[in-house]
């Protein structure tokens, strides 16, 4: 009889391409899934109705694939530092699997099961799993960890990157009586969503789950990849790969991801599709990087990495982020992309940066607000890529180059010239000529006629203000 190892998942809804449950799968035949729903999370206030209907699904496909391989995916609700070693003493475990995080909650709160559990006579074992490579095996040749993105993508490259883990297969799970005693001790039938009360009922533009995670890889390689390095900017084109919420939750191994993007590399016969290729590959790291810089500077959740942006003056004008909130700042690419987000719970990236550079360039409004927003309504929300994207857009992050600033217009011009992204996300707007809408330059009496309201500042001005206030410091 084999002895029963018990593996923690989190960010890693999957038993394909799973270091961890490979690990586990060579001690033991007897694996059980386990996932704790976390009041310390779920309880958040920044916590995206859309982002737990999405790792719901993935929880739901997650028991089956488990029922499919002859065992059982085990759902408890309460503080992971209680329940979880409860379990594994009611249980008689020989030990629990984990895969590490780089969030500060998640490390302290790993740190206090792991004490709880050995505690109690229960082995732990944990392993790197949602990185290729792990916070510590990526530093510079004094050992410390990188701060700019360049000589940490010259290192990262030069990595070994491991393969895929074997899928789980050929296990047991618990017995009858096994299951009895779980759920005395508090294993629950997996709720719904809006069980845990949260409601949403559009459609995702992924499908939760490893299925769906799979095809879109699949999809993204055979069609996309070969024209990511043009297409991607393009909000209105279907040009990314769109696995960002996949990753986020681990639906999908990234080495999976990697192997996927090496085999494409190595079909293509372009320079123009390799450079594509390699792009993407690029976007993988900048992943990378700010989970990292998150690992080393757990503070990033608080304070900006740049720590004279502590004292820059923000305006924070309650009136003037409502209406950034609610898509009607006058810009339309700024008012689309805030409604594609608040309808879909997912903004392209592109305008990601844009609406982030008009609300701290623009509106100077603290980019901690806009950080919170987005982790409100992104379906993928992930810490560690959100808080490094709002540094970066706000000029207080990790950039040689800090002082950037997009302008709405020109942006618009570059990016969606014809208007048709701008077009889907504000209707009122259809009927207006491509000019007025992509220069936004709309006269007073078509403004009124379709109720778009004017710009709620001046652009120019406001950049040279903030360049006056930035040089300050």
């Amino acid at each position: 009889m084999s002895d029963l190892i018990i593996f923690w998942h989190r960010r890693d809804l999957r038993i394909s391409d799973s270091i961890g449950l490979a690990a586990a799968r060579q001690e033991s035949r007897k694996i059980v899934g386990l996932f704790c729903l976390d009041s310390h999370i779920l309880d958040r206030k920044d916590v995206a109705p859309a982002r737990v209907t999405y790792m719901v699904g993935c929880l739901q496909e997650l028991e089956e694939n488990y029922r499919r391989v002859g065992s059982q995916l085990l759902i408890v609700q309460g503080e992971p530092s209680i329940i979880i070693p409860q379990l594994a003493v009611a249980l008689e475990a020989k030990a629990v699997f984990w895969h590490q995080d780089v969030e500060p909650y998640g490390k302290e709160r790993d740190e206090m099961v792991g004490l709880a559990l050995k505690a109690k006579g229960i082995q732990i074992q944990q392993f790197w799993d949602h990185l290729l490579n792990s916070p510590e095996d990526v530093l510079t040749q004094s050992g410390k960890p990188y701060t700019v993105y360049t000589p940490f993508w010259k290192n990262w490259i030069e990595q070994h990157k491991e393969t895929v883990a074997p899928k789980l297969d050929n296990v047991q799970g618990l017995t009858a009586a096994e299951i009895t005693v779980a759920e005395e001790v508090g294993v629950i039938p997996l709720p719904t969503a809006k069980d845990l009360g949260y409601f949403w009922d559009t459609p995702l533009i992924l499908m939760p789950g490893e299925t769906a995670a799979r095809e879109q890889l699949e999809e993204f390689c055979n069609r996309a990849i070969a024209e990511y390095k043009e297409q991607r900017n393009f909000p209105g084109v279907e040009g990314t790969s769109k696995l960002s919420a996949a990753l986020k939750f681990g639906a999908i191994g990234i080495r999976t991801v990697w192997k996927a993007a090496v085999e494409a590399l190595e079909c293509s016969y372009s320079d123009e599709a390799q450079g594509s290729i390699e792009t993407w590959q690029k976007e993988l790291a900048w992943r990378e990087f700010y989970h990292h810089a998150l690992y080393h500077f757990p503070k990033l959740t608080e304070e900006p990495y740049r720590k004279k942006f502590k004292d820059f003056p923000w305006e924070n004008n309650p009136e003037h982020f409502q209406a950034w909130c609610e898509g009607k700042t006058g810009y339309p690419i700024v008012d689309a992309a805030m409604r594609q987000l608040k309808e879909t719970g997912w903004m392209h990236n592109r305008v990601r940066m844009i609406v982030a550079s008009f609300l701290t360039k623009d509106l100077m409004i603290n980019w901690q607000w806009g950080e919170k927003y987005f982790m409100k309504h992104l379906f993928d929300g992930d810490l560690a890529s959100n808080n490094g994207g709002w540094q970066w857009s706000a000029s207080c992050g990790m950039d040689p180059k800090p002082l950037r600033i997009f302008n709405p217009f020109s942006q618009t011009k570059k990016f969606d010239p014809e208007g048709e992204y701008i077009r889907q996300w504000l209707p009122e707007l259809s009927s207006l000529d491509t000019e007025y809408i992509v220069s936004g330059k709309i006269p007073d009496d078509e403004r009124e006629g379709c109720g778009y309201p004017q710009p709620i500042v001046d652009h120019n001005l406001q950049q040279r203000e903030f360049k006056r206030l930035y040089k300050e410091l």
